[in-house]
């Protein structure tokens, strides 16, 4: 068998893709090549058990061992102390795939996307310096809370799974900069998700979306939004809930709204602590405020003159919304939504 290796200014790279190997014999590979190996290129082979020889390369940043068959990974990898990159695609790993200790591992870019995963493993989460995480077509039913484990995450790729939902917990990632959830099955995006303030690409397209929080608006850095397939583009849905306020929110509403004074020794700790959570109407021709109960109402806000997307909006009673029903702007949308600029939010993609 012939080995293609070349060097280049930035370390060595040992090239045996598309061999057809079936198990990787290193026998003709000198002791001074596996010391300086950098980068090693195993992918397109027939490979079903991870090699233990590649172990052998002491100074490896890169291994790809994509479109494999691979299984499982040994504990053997843990001995790759150098390695940054890891890049197993199309293979049939799952979240049993990994020895226990895998999270110690110092790597910063890891891409598992075309295998059997159903869950993200918890090795995963204790990985302290990653940045780049693709599982993308996949299985995954859900993305777990521990997620927010992985502060260093900048780019987290989960298109083409069986995701239902966004944990809020996901919103602690504050390097977070692309974030693809693309071709799932996720109905709605929780508000938190505007305290990503690094974001710069959120792509969403092809869910179930028929709405998103008003407060996405808040994301100044996001420069693409991607929602073409979803039900809030092929249909736009209008929609309105609303609970009556308890007798406690009434209170509470005609103590704020007339502004009567009281000073906390007059009140109990609990009673002071709900009135500070008021939260004043967005409608800027009402002077209300809202507790708990207050109406969703779906608001279409105007991108740049060219589309038109519906934001979820709440308000503190029905009398707020627009009393005309075909008129998809209601009197509730402040001058600075009417219109979100360009250098806002750059590329809204709907089709």
């Amino acid at each position: 068998m012939e080995l293609f290796a070349t060097v280049d200014q930035g370390g060595c790279i040992l090239d045996m893709s598309h061999l057809n190997l079936e198990s990787l014999n290193l026998d003709t590979v000198g002791d001074e090549r596996r010391r300086v190996t950098q980068q090693l290129y195993l992918y397109n082979n027939r490979l079903t058990v991870f090699p233990a020889s590649v172990c052998l390369f002491s100074k490896l940043e890169v291994l790809d061992i994509s479109n494999n068959g691979l299984t499982v990974l040994c504990e053997d990898i843990q001995r790759l102390s150098n390695l940054k990159t890891l890049i197993a695609k199309n293979n049939r790993l799952n979240e049993f795939s990994f020895p226990k200790e895998f999270g110690s591992m110092q790597i910063d870019t890891l891409n598992f996307s075309g295998n059997m995963f159903e869950e993200v493993p918890t090795q995963f989460l204790k990985l302290q310096r990653l940045k780049y995480l693709s599982l993308g077509g996949n299985r995954l039913k859900a993305i777990p809370a521990e997620i927010e484990n992985i502060t260093s995450l900048e780019m987290l790729y989960l298109g083409g799974n069986l995701i239902i939902s966004i944990p809020p917990e996901l919103a602690n990632l504050r390097g977070l900069r692309y974030l693809v959830l693309c071709d799932n099955r996720i109905q709605s995006v929780p508000p938190q998700l505007t305290r990503l303030y690094s974001l710069r690409c959120l792509s969403l397209h092809n869910n179930l979306l028929t709405y998103l929080p008003r407060e996405i608006l808040s994301l100044v850095h996001l420069q693409e939004l991607s929602l073409r397939g979803n039900p809030l583009v092929v249909r736009f849905i209008k929609d309105m809930t609303y609970d009556p306020p308890s007798l406690l929110e009434l209170a509470g509403r005609t103590i704020k709204s007339r502004n009567l004074h009281y000073h906390p020794n007059d009140l109990p700790g609990n009673l002071v602590q709900y009135l500070n959570l008021a939260s004043k109407c967005p409608n800027p021709k009402c002077t209300g405020v809202y507790f708990d109960s207050c109406v969703r109402h779906i608001k279409f806000v105007d991108f740049c003159g060219k589309y038109r997307l519906p934001f979820m909006h709440y308000l503190c009673s029905p009398e707020c919304t627009s009393p005309c029903s075909s008129n998809p702007q209601s009197d509730a949308e402040s001058e600075d939504e009417r219109c979100v600029s360009a250098d806002r939010l750059q590329r809204v993609l709907l089709g």
